[in-house]
């Protein structure tokens, strides 16, 4: 009772949306709201999973998925197939769907295939083209008889009535007019039996035909536990293993990650091109003012360290590094400059004041030690309740604060240090690039 406070079971409701799927009855939906996670010991996860396994498997369902994630954006594993034929494709599919099903930690194995409506397939027979009966010809023919060939339209005050010529409906509801049915030949011009030209056969047709680069593709879905394994080990064993194996079994066959892993990789590209922006700007920001080259690369020196503090960070608090953690990562790039600035900027307006090298560095030092301790102190006091919140809605947001947070700490401990040393080592490098060349070539 602490833990569940709703359920709603809804049919035909906000169904779940696949490639092939819809909206309609024969989708079913349960909702189930819980408590807040501060007030309740299992975790939506733990929930969702014992569901699964109370309800177990259900006889002729297409597709049995149980969701606990609000922030999901696509599938854990999503192996799209591609190939011309379609039958390989689907062979091929539910061979991988089989291979799938063989990891541990790894459920709800679906793929996007879904069938149609029972129909009737119509095939040409050889003794057709004789008579001048094509493939067209034929379903133009079957499709006057049962739908409709427009005869005429009549205008009925503001209404446009359509006069359409086909069987009675008696004979339109069996099939046994269709067996009955004759075709009207372009050689002869009379008509034949149906069965003299075609051969019918029951079949299933496809609910969505979907296509890549004009090949039928299938998209091959499953979730995982991420404590007994993860996606990215999966998809590592399926792209050196599974599908190699699979492509060499049917030539033709093509494959591509989509779902979280093509979100994710997605990501990461968007955030190194921006990452590289960033420092480009930042480097030019202090390059003007210092009018130095050099400078700015001293303080961007404590740029790494903060990276460094922030995986230390998420190992500390027990967290993965995830997109929000590397966007954290990137907004810390800007932070931890502030703290070499300063001191580096200290340096040269001692300098500028006519202190030796070695003094105003260590004047910088002594100056700037509280106010750069002080700084990075508040900054991480102040995200520390968004470390410790246990909402649902912080959950998002902690990952980015860890990586703020403790790439501060780290990097400012090593800013004290290094900022001062490359600074001095930078300036001996000078001096002796400039006697060198003050001296000129000796022969």
């Amino acid at each position: 009772s602490n833990v569940v406070r709703h359920v709603a079971a809804s049919v035909g409701t906000q169904p779940f949306r696949r490639a092939g799927g819809g909206k309609g009855s024969h989708v079913g939906e349960v909702n189930l709201e819980l408590a807040p996670s501060e007030g309740r010991a299992a975790s939506s996860k733990q929930i969702a999973n014992r569901w699964r396994e109370l309800v177990g498997t259900i006889p002729d369902a297409v597709e049995l998925q149980f969701i606990s994630s609000l922030a999901r954006v696509g599938d854990p594993i999503n192996v799209q197939l591609v190939h011309r034929d379609a039958e390989k494709l689907r062979q091929a599919a539910a061979e991988l769907r089989g291979r799938l099903a063989e990891y541990a930690g790894v459920f709800d194995i679906t793929d996007s295939f879904r069938g149609g409506k029972q129909e009737i397939k119509l095939t040409l027979k050889s003794t057709a083209e004789p008579l001048g009966v094509t493939r067209r010809e034929l379903g133009f023919q079957v499709r006057q008889a049962f739908y409709g060939a427009e005869a005429q339209r009549i205008q009925r005050g503001r209404d446009e009535v359509k006069v359409m010529v086909r069987y009675p409906p008696a004979e339109r509801r069996s099939l046994a007019a269709l067996e009955d049915m004759r075709i009207r030949t372009k050689i002869g011009g009379g008509g034949v039996p149906i069965r003299v030209v075609a051969h019918a056969e029951y079949g299933r047709g496809f609910a969505a035909i979907q296509r890549v680069d004009r090949k039928r593709a299938i998209n091959v879905t499953a979730d995982i536990d991420t404590s007994r394994t993860t996606a990215g080990k999966v998809l590592d064993d399926l792209r050196d293993n599974v599908l190699p194996q699979l492509v060499e079994k049917y030539p033709g066959l093509g494959y591509t990650f989509e779902g979280q892993s093509r979100e994710r990789r997605e990501s990461l590209l968007a955030l190194a091109r921006y990452s590289l922006l960033a420092l480009l700007v930042i480097f030019a920001l202090m390059a003007i003012p210092f009018r130095s080259y050099v400078q700015p690369l001293i303080v961007m020196s404590a740029i790494p360290f903060g990276v460094i503090g922030a995986v230390l960070g998420h190992f500390i608090m027990g967290l993965p590094v995830t997109i929000l953690s590397l966007m954290g990562i990137v907004a810390l790039m800007g932070v931890v400059v502030n703290d070499s600035l300063v001191m580096v900027d200290y340096i040269n307006r001692q300098r500028a004041a006519g202190l030796p090298l070695v003094s105003a560095v260590r004047e910088s030092g002594v100056a700037r030690f509280r106010p750069i301790l002080l700084t990075s102190l508040t900054t991480f006091a102040g995200l520390t309740p968004l470390l410790l919140e246990k909402s649902v809605q912080a959950q998002f947001l902690i990952p980015m604060a860890v990586s703020l947070a403790f790439g501060v700490i780290f990097a400012t401990t090593v800013t004290l240090i290094l900022v001062p040393s490359l600074y001095i080592i930078l300036e001996d490098i000078r001096l002796g690039v400039g006697r060198f060349l003050s001296k000129g070539p000796t022969v």
